[in-house]
C-alpha cells in the first residue's frame, strides 16, 4: 500500500484509506453453512480448508483453479514451500475432491500449473473428472536460463464432471492474419479481405500463443507475483460458462477471475486467504464498472498479439460511445 509509482506505471495501488473501505466489501465467513445468495458476487477472505465444507453443493457452472505451484513462493507473507511430487499430490487431494462438490453435474473445471506440477495435476483430474484436454499457453516473460531451456509455457488441464457439459466454441474464436489467402472463383474462401489486411476467424486450439503477461503499463497489472492475464481467463469463461452462470475461483489472488466474470456477464465467487489481495480484487471489481474492456478481446473476437491498432480501430467502429482518446487510455502501452 502507498507505493510510489512512476507517472506511466498503471499497476494497481491501494492506499490506507481505500483499504479500510474496500475491506468492508469483503466477506469473512464464520464456518457456518453458506447459501448461494450470501456468496455470489462476493470475495470471501479466509483459509480455503475452513471454508470448503460450508459451501453449497452443485451450484457452480465453472471452476477455475490456480493453486500454488510446487515452488517456493512468497505471496506477500503467505509462503508456499516446494516439496516432492508425492506430498504435492497429497496436498491436492486434501481439497480438490471437496471443491468438486460445488460443481453442477454439467459443470467444467480448469486447473493451472507448470511443467513440474503437471504430473500431479493430471492424476488429480483423472481421478475426479473426465479429462477433456490439456491447454499449453505461452508465458513470454522472465529471464533466460543459462544452463537449461527457458521455461516459457504453462499448462491448464480441462475436465468435466459428466459427459453432458457446456462448451461454446464460437465464443472463443481467434482473429488471425491470413498469410497465404486462398480464393475460390475469385472470392475469398473462409477469410475476409479488409483495408488493414486479410483475416480469418479460426477455431481455437489447445496451444495459445496470443497471451501477454500483465506488466507495469497495463491497467490490469497488480503486484501479485503470479497474476494470470484477463485475456487468458476470458477464454475459459466464455467457452465453459453460460451467460449469467456462476464461476468459482478458490485461489482468487488479485481477483482476475472475478473481474473477468463480471465483465463478461457471469456471476462470480472468489476465495482468498490474503486480506490485502481481497482488497485489490474489490478495487478491480469497482474499476470494471467504468472500464469493462479486456485486453486483446473486442466485439466477440480474440485478437493475435501485436494487432493493437487494428483492435482499437474496430472497437472505435463498433462502439462509438468510446472516444479515440479513451481507447488509447484503455489500451495504452500494452501488447495484446
Amino acid at each position: 500500500m502507498d507505493k510510489k509509482r512512476a507517472p506511466r506505471n498503471r499497476t494497481l495501488t491501494v492506499c490506507e484509506d481505500e483499504f479500510a473501505t474496500l475491506k468492508k466489501r469483503v466477506l469473512f465467513p464464520q464456518n457456518d453453512k453458506l447459501l448461494p445468495s450470501q456468496i455470489i458476487n462476493r470475495t470471501l477472505c479466509g483459509d480455503l480448508f475452513n471454508i470448503l465444507d460450508a459451501l453449497p453443493h452443485e451450484f457452480v457452472d465453472l471452476l477455475i483453479i490456480d493453486p500454488p505451484y510446487n515452488l517456493d513462493k512468497n505471496f506477500h507473507g503467505y509462503k508456499f514451500s516446494k516439496t516432492n511430487d508425492e506430498n504435492y499430490l497429497e496436498y491436492l487431494k486434501e481439497w480438490f475432491p471437496r471443491i468438486m462438490n460445488t460443481l453442477k453435474p454439467g459443470g467444467s473445471v480448469y486447473i493451472c500449473g507448470d511443467w513440474k506440477s503437471t504430473f500431479c495435476l493430471y492424476q488429480i483430474m483423472r481421478d475426479y473428472t473426465i479429462i477433456r484436454n490439456r491447454i499449453i499457453w505461452q508465458r513470454e516473460k522472465g529471464r533466460g536460463a543459462k544452463a537449461n531451456w527457458k521455461n516459457s509455457t504453462e499448462d491448464i488441464w480441462f475436465g468435466t464432471k459428466s459427459e453432458d457439459y457446456y462448451f461454446n466454441v464460437d465464443a472463443v474464436k481467434q482473429k488471425r492474419k491470413v498469410i497465404a489467402p486462398y480464393r475460390e472463383n475469385g472470392i475469398p474462401k473462409d477469410w475476409q479481405e479488409t483495408e488493414d489486411g486479410n483475416f480469418r476467424l479460426t477455431f481455437p486450439s489447445n496451444f495459445w500463443d496470443d497471451i501477454s503477461i500483465p506488466y507495469w503499463s497495463m491497467p490490469e497489472n497488480t503486484d501479485h507475483p503470479t497474476q494470470k492475464p484477463e485475456k487468458l481467463i476470458a477464454k475459459l469463461i466464455l467457452a465453459s460458462c453460460p451467460p449469467n452462470g456462476v464461476v468459482l475461483d478458490p485461489f482468487l489472488g488479485s481477483g482476475t477471475t472475478s473481474v473477468v466474470a463480471k465483465k463478461l456477464g457471469r456471476k462470480y465467487i472468489g476465495i482468498e486467504i490474503n486480506e490485502e489481495y481481497c482488497c485489490w480484487a474489490e478495487k478491480r471489481l469497482l474499476q470494471s464498472d467504468e472500464n469493462a474492456s479486456i485486453q486483446g478481446y473486442s466485439n466477440g473476437v480474440f485478437w493475435e498479439r501485436n494487432t493493437l491498432n487494428l483492435q482499437i480501430r474496430e472497437t472505435k467502429t463498433y462502439t462509438p460511445k468510446i472516444t479515440h482518446k479513451r481507447e488509447m487510455e484503455l489500451f495504452s502501452g500494452a501488447l495484446l
